[in-house]
């Protein structure tokens, strides 16, 4: 892979791009603090503002490495951050990475989280030379496996009590999409 790090994507509707520390209050307020997008997650709702300052400070130093992808999902009409979406793992040797991501509620069912994934997935296999990209969420979210499913990436299987959340073990629905995928798609596409 040839690594980029988290670079500027721009959509129709969105900037994806690096966390600032002006970000703290609207991550905080749009989605660090919101019960309901932690539920199938891995990480507590922040109570406090520090915490959340305390983890895009930790974001924000990790950027000068090549390989970290955490990109703020940011609509352009109201220019605050509502989400993130990011490579939570890496594999060079495979060339895959798994891709996590979250927004705050008031914003599901906008399809922000559709056009994000669909963003970074053209610029892993177009310019990173990704290999597979993959995703999983836990089969009482379905919501979730909406989004990989289309953006493209396909049901291979739910992994039972193989993942963890709020929720306790869980079963992981998971989802992949090759580069072979990619390009025959966009090939049909012409």
């Amino acid at each position: 892979m040839k690594h980029k790090g988290t670079v500027t994507i721009e959509t129709e509707r969105m900037i994806l791009r690096r966390f600032l520390s002006e970000d703290v209050d609207a991550a905080f307020r749009n989605w660090t603090s919101d019960e309901k997008v932690t539920e199938f997650l891995r990480w507590q709702t922040h109570r406090d503002i520090t915490v959340t300052e305390r983890v895009i400070k930790d974001w924000m130093d990790h950027y000068q490495n090549p390989d970290y992808y955490q990109w703020a999902i940011v609509p352009k009409s109201i220019d605050e951050p509502i989400g993130t979406i990011s490579v939570t793992d890496l594999d060079e040797r495979t060339g895959k990475v798994h891709i996590g991501y979250c927004i705050g509620s008031k914003w599901w069912h906008s399809g922000f989280t559709s056009e994000a994934f669909s963003a970074i997935i053209s610029f892993f296999f177009e310019e990173v030379g990704t290999g597979r990209i993959e995703s999983m969420h836990d089969p009482e979210n379905p919501n979730s496996g909406r989004v990989m499913k289309k953006c493209g990436l396909i049901y291979e299987g739910t992994l039972r009590k193989s993942d963890w959340s709020n929720r306790g073990i869980v079963d992981a629905c998971m989802y992949g999409m090759l580069a072979s995928d990619y390009f025959k798609n966009k090939e049909a596409d012409f």
